[in-house]
């Protein structure tokens, strides 16, 4: 049987001698520390050197404890940082795609401009989008390369207005529907993009091939200046794409041109703006202009 909680010391007197020195020393610790109390609370440096010899004591404990808590948070970084490497990088990436993008067009509308000032001094507004809309579909991988836009004419799409993306020209607009049009994209054999390189304005024309890349072929023959990593964007010819919107990069140099990669892939494509058909601004009339001469 087990026995009682209350247990009374009774007749033993060294029992009754250790419960009533235990009830003195628990008074004296109690008077003792609301004596320290009073003591810090009138006098808050009364015991800095004791919590400094403490803190002293402790001190190895500590610098242990937050070594192994900085190794531990640095290996769940590293761990982190492993399994985040390839999102980042691939952002990254998409970064500084779409600056190379932006640093053509800037180059190409510079350019452009120093040549206008030079002649009209016109500047041109870039026009707002008709809509912007998915790509539900593409045949990225046929011989012949078409996508679906999902916006049509109840949109205000309407036949050869351009698509393009935030990387660059996609194609434009081949049939339309109420609510959705089917595009001839750039790389689609039938597709013809008039172009110049962004540097100097060499003109070309840029057509699609079989695999998805683009043929560069050059209006003016003989010695090929053009080579890789050139960067080439619409030259307004023909009043269908307005001038400057990023289309290629060369890969490959021909002996009459090059092979060049579009910056913008349909198959990675999501949303893309549909732009109003360029029209070129026609010619001054210089007799009318200068009635004198």
């Amino acid at each position: 049987m087990a026995p009682p909680g209350n247990r009374r010391p009774g007749y033993s007197r060294r029992a009754q001698y250790g419960t009533f020195f235990g009830y003195v020393v628990a008074v004296i610790g109690a008077g003792l520390g609301v004596l320290l109390l009073v003591v810090s609370t009138g006098n808050a440096s009364a015991f800095a050197g004791l919590r400094a010899t403490a803190d002293d004591a402790v001190a190895p404990a500590g610098r242990a404890s937050a070594a192994t808590r900085n190794g531990t948070r640095s290996f769940f970084d590293v761990v982190t940082g492993y399994f985040t490497a390839g999102f980042r990088t691939a952002r990254l990436e998409q970064e500084v795609s779409e600056a190379r993008v932006r640093l053509a067009e800037a180059d190409a509308v510079r350019d452009e401009n120093r040549r206008l000032k030079a002649l009209l001094s016109l500047v041109e507004a870039e026009p707002k989008p008709v809509t912007t809309a998915r790509l539900i579909s593409s045949t990225s991988t046929s011989t012949r390369r078409f996508a679906t836009l999902g916006a049509g004419a109840n949109q205000g799409v309407a036949v050869g207005m351009p698509l393009r993306s935030p990387l660059g020209l996609v194609g434009r607009v081949l049939e339309v529907g109420s609510n959705t049009a089917r595009v001839l994209l750039i790389t689609d054999s039938e597709s013809v993009v008039p172009v110049r390189r962004a540097t100097d304005g060499v003109p070309a024309y840029a057509t699609g091939h079989s695999d998805g890349s683009l043929q560069i072929r050059l209006i003016t023959l003989g010695i090929n200046p053009l080579k890789k990593g050139d960067a080439f964007v619409t030259s307004g010819a023909g009043g269908l794409y307005r001038p400057n919107i990023a289309v290629a990069v060369v890969s490959e140099v021909t002996r009459d041109g090059a092979i060049a990669r579009p910056l913008s892939d349909p198959g990675s494509t999501d949303f893309v703006a549909v732009d109003p058909q360029w029209e070129q601004a026609p010619a001054p009339d210089v007799a009318a202009a200068a009635p004198g001469l």
